[in-house]
């Protein structure tokens, strides 16, 4: 099993930015992809970005060039750098964890508000 806690949501107004981090204990294995997606009200869960263990980075076309998402191996822990947040980026926010040969573990979610 892997758990997954999230951290760093919160309010911030539009054109802000936030941090969130995400830490992973348990059966971790060494080769894995970590990451983020979120949820709007009413709308399916979306990709924002993921990372391998490796470092390789994909981000969604939504959100290119105002995120960045980077991980400390050694801390298990994943991070979200968003900026120039936008109302649309209103969503909670879901770390992401899965390894070859296995289902995917999810947290519990952090809520990202952003005002206009």
């Amino acid at each position: 099993q892997v758990q997954l806690v999230e951290s760093g949501g919160g309010l911030v107004q539009a054109g802000g930015s936030l941090r969130l981090s995400c830490a992973a204990s348990g059966n971790i294995f060494s080769t894995n992809v970590m990451g983020w997606y979120r949820q709007a009200p009413g709308k399916q869960r979306e990709q924002v970005g993921i990372i391998t263990s490796g470092g390789n980075t994909n981000y969604a076309d939504s959100v290119k060039g105002r995120v960045t998402i980077s991980r400390d191996n050694a801390k298990n822990t994943v991070y979200l750098q968003m900026n120039s947040l936008k109302p649309e980026d209103t969503a909670v926010y879901y770390c992401y964890y899965t390894r070859p040969l296995s289902g995917a573990y999810w947290g519990q979610g952090t809520q990202v508000t952003v005002s206009s």
